[in-house]
Parts: C-alpha cells; structure tokens; sequence
C-alpha cells in the first residue's frame, strides 16, 4: 500500500455527502444512492450498471479509452457519469457523448466535491484505466463505497486491486493487463458479465469493501518492515 485514505472521510457509513448512508451489511440502500446520482445528472432508468468516472481527464488517466469503448457500452445498456478537468480534446469528445447520448450520459467540465462522493455512491463501476499511476486513490475509495474499479496493472492500482476472475474469493475489480484498448474491452465485458449475476456482483462489492486503506493499517505495515530491519 502506497498510501492510506482517510476513512472518515471516504466511508460511505458516514460520508455526509452522500443522500444515503451504506455499509457492507445494507448494501441495498447504494441503489438509493444510484437514483439520487441519475436524477441530479438528468439520467433515464437504465438496464446495464452506471459508470463513473472523477479526476483528470487525460490521456495518462486512460480517458482515451473510455471515449472509443463508451458506444459499445451504452448500446448494451450502460450508463456514464464523468467529472473533472483536463485536455481540451478530450473534454471536446466527452461533451460530444454527452450531446449524442442524452439521458445515458453526463459530464461535469469541473470539480464538485459532493458529486464526487456521489459518484462513488451512486455509480456501479469504477473507471481508471490509468497508463501509469504512482498511487491512486480513486480506486481505494471506489472500493471503499462497493463500486468495484476497473484498472490497469501498474503502480498502486496493481497494488491496491485485486482482479476478480473466474473465482471471485478475494477479487474486488477488474484488472487489465495492460493500458490498450483491446484490453479495457475485455475488462468492461468481464465487468458486464459479472454486473449479470447479482451474487457474483455483491460478493465482489462486499471483498472491496472489507479492506481496509486507512493510514492505521499502513502504518501497521510500517512498524513490521522497520522492526524487520533494525
């Protein structure tokens, strides 16, 4: 672990940003939350998972990605939400989206902080196929709020998600092998058919959320390298 987060903050069983307040054992009140998210973005009811994605928007953030593979998601039923500031291109083509993709997606040009905590309440699905990202947190805080991430296998991400394969024991995301295109399909495709089996999805929802990122747990990890040195 690279980083702790600061649990009373980001703790969905306290989060004071959020419409309705979660945890593991009430899973079922996220939804609440879900339909707060669609009707403040002016989203329609929808079949497939909603998506989320908050922080910058560039390339480095695997923003790319999300633009060419969001068509085939929406025509499968899924939903987008992004917020946040970035490249002009590609703030241009998520306004696009938007505009051509009305009621399935929303973009915030910008920084709210109670839309962020929202989306990581309201949205299903996590995204940040980073190309490269030293820590992260987004993805550690999307766990936190039982919205498993989609990844990249790379810095903190790698150290902070576990994929959820065939055997969903300990998985809590869903982990690309590396930054392309043709993987983040496969990603999202695993996602959707995992979204398609409720178990699968709460058991996968449930793990992320059981870890534990605070700063108690790392400077735990702390104490035992150090006592192991010295």
């Amino acid at each position: 672990i690279l980083n702790g987060i600061d649990e009373a903050v980001w703790n969905p069983q306290v989060d004071p940003l959020i419409p309705v307040r979660y945890g593991a054992d009430t899973l079922g009140d996220k939804a609440l939350n879900k339909e707060a998210l669609r009707k403040r973005c002016g989203l329609k009811q929808a079949s497939g998972p909603l998506l989320g994605l908050v922080g910058r928007l560039t390339a480095q953030k695997g923003v790319d990605m999300v633009i060419a593979g969001a068509p085939a998601l929406l025509a499968r039923g899924a939903q987008l939400v992004v917020l946040g500031r970035g490249e002009e291109l590609l703030e241009a083509d998520l306004k696009a989206l938007a505009l051509a993709h009305p009621g399935q997606v929303h973009v915030t040009l910008g920084f709210d902080e109670a839309l962020a905590h929202q989306i990581e309440a309201g949205a299903d699905c996590f995204l940040m196929p980073s190309r490269f990202e030293p820590c992260g947190l987004n993805q550690m805080y999307s766990q936190a709020y039982g919205t498993p991430p989609v990844v990249t296998s790379t810095g903190g991400l790698a150290d902070t998600v576990t994929d959820a394969g065939a055997n969903v024991s300990d998985g809590t995301g869903f982990v690309m092998s590396i930054p392309s295109q043709a993987d983040f399909d496969r990603a999202m495709d695993r996602m959707l058919q995992a979204w398609a089996q409720p178990n699968h999805w709460r058991k996968i929802q449930v793990n992320g959320m059981r870890k534990h990122f605070g700063w108690p747990a790392a400077a735990r990890r702390y104490v035992a390298i150090y006592d192991g040195i010295r």
